[in-house]
């Protein structure tokens, strides 16, 4: 559905989500968090080191693709349990578009599952159908 027509979308009247810094979209099970080139050297430069020296310590190569690493038991390199996260103003396409990915938007239910484990989503700004839209294309990209 997140493709289909706008009379046909079911979050038509946009979606309400405000950010919470709460960690759960950053903890939990081993994944990936893709990153771009440019992505790579915006975050290096935001902790103001070389791309080179970024890139050894925070970032590997999944086939033609790059993502940041992670701890052990799956959270992001970047969360920090008492600071939150410590990239959250260069952070990445794929975590600035939370929670507005195609699985989580295709279905009212996908979007009540994720109410249920995001204290943000549900809650506080309202995202017009077109700024969803522009997420997904992000996170597609």
């Amino acid at each position: 559905m997140a493709g289909s027509t706008p009379d046909q979308r079911w979050y038509r009247d946009g979606l309400s989500f405000t950010c919470t810094r709460c960690g759960n979209c950053c903890t939990g099970a081993p994944g990936y968090v893709w990153v771009s080139p440019e992505e790579i050297a915006t975050l290096a430069a935001h902790r103001g080191e070389s791309v080179d020296a970024f890139s050894r310590r925070f970032v590997r190569q999944v086939g033609v693709h790059y993502s940041l690493t992670e701890r052990p038991g799956g959270d992001c390199i970047f969360w920090d349990r008492k600071a939150g996260c410590t990239v959250y103003e260069a952070r990445p396409a794929q975590c600035r578009t939370w929670p507005f990915w195609p699985e989580n938007v295709e279905t009212p239910a996908d979007w009540e599952r994720i109410r249920k484990g995001c204290p943000g989503a549900g809650q506080g700004r309202h995202h017009s159908e077109s700024e969803i839209i522009e997420s997904i294309g992000m996170v597609q990209q």
